[in-house]
């Protein structure tokens, strides 16, 4: 079964068709003791192992280390309960899609799906929103699958308001200041997630990334579609920028200018993974021509793998 995109006739019948499918293709994939969606640390000790490499030395067991004359590392044991905050981007650029569906409502799809994985067992979930507007949109972090439901609600209701209205308002850096809203005021740790296109130059939010990855896990969910990464050879087209309103005409017929969008595209999104890596992040990549949910079940399931395999003896 493949992920359709949601449907665009009422926010509460997309929202009932997402959490079906959602249930279906992702339950069993948290089941047994909770360990975090991504692989990190958690506060309490628990065994040693021996050191391999590539395992961080601030975990050196010493005393273990000492007694046996080989290197040995400290596992923890993560929280059972978990506190997620989600960093949700409705920018204008969401407000685009050439495949399945547009890019936004893919946000909702990918909000759907980290809220799914994240609620169960008393596991808090909140989010933040860039609605395109001036100021952000706040849900704070409770549990239970209704107040769930309403965070989704909410998402749904500001994606159905549309972007045209938001882009007069939109400042010419919104991605900086919805990760910043994850870092103050300070949260306990936990998991954060950035689901965005990540348009904005890296250089603007790479800071304010690895500023929330010293203190959280950090998932970054890129979403992105395929015209953004090649030109088809359609002719002249005329393009509306969505965050400006400003049109272009463009010749797409044009193999050379073909060529050099794509590789301006493919060092762009070289940029974006660039920064995610160096903040110490993790990066999952969605794509509106693609089965979004399948790939993020390839994602986890590799996750919890690389986690399995990495505490072992």
């Amino acid at each position: 079964m493949t992920a359709a995109a949601p449907e665009r006739t009422g926010g509460e019948a997309a929202l009932r068709r997402l959490q079906l499918l959602v249930n279906r293709r992702l339950d069993g994939l948290l089941q047994g003791d909770y360990l975090g969606l991504l692989p990190g640390p958690g506060s309490e000790a628990g065994e040693s192992r021996e050191y391999r490499a590539g395992d961080d030395v601030r975990r050196m067991d010493w005393p273990v280390t000492a007694r046996t004359t080989v290197p040995h590392v400290r596992l923890t044991v993560a929280d059972r309960e978990l506190e997620t905050w989600l960093a949700v981007d409705l920018s204008p650029s969401l407000d685009f899609g050439t495949a399945r569906m547009l890019k936004r409502d893919l946000v909702l799809a990918a909000t759907a799906a980290m809220t799914h994985l994240t609620v169960r067992g008393g596991n808090r979930v909140g989010a933040v929103i860039n609605a395109g507007g001036p100021e952000l949109v706040r849900r704070p972090a409770r549990p239970g699958r209704r107040e769930a439901q309403g965070l989704l609600r909410t998402v749904a209701r500001l994606i159905d308001e549309g972007g045209a209205a938001r882009a007069e308002q939109r400042p010419a850096d919104s991605l900086a200041p919805l990760i910043e809203a994850l870092n103050s005021p300070p949260r306990r740790r936990g998991l954060a997630v950035v689901i965005s296109d990540f348009l904005d130059p890296p250089e603007r939010w790479a800071w304010q990334l690895r500023k929330l990855a010293t203190r959280h896990e950090v998932l970054a969910v890129e979403v992105l579609d395929p015209c953004e990464l090649e030109l088809p050879a359609a002719g002249v087209l005329e393009l509306r920028d969505p965050e400006t309103g400003a049109l272009h005409e463009v010749q797409t017929g044009d193999r050379d200018l073909r060529r050099r969008y794509a590789q301006a595209a493919a060092r762009q999104r070289e940029l974006i993974a660039d920064a995610v890596r160096t903040a110490g992040a993790r990066q999952v990549r969605l794509r509106t021509d693609s089965d979004w949910l399948l790939d993020l079940v390839r994602f986890v399931a590799a996750q919890r793998h690389r986690r399995t395999r990495g505490g072992s003896r």
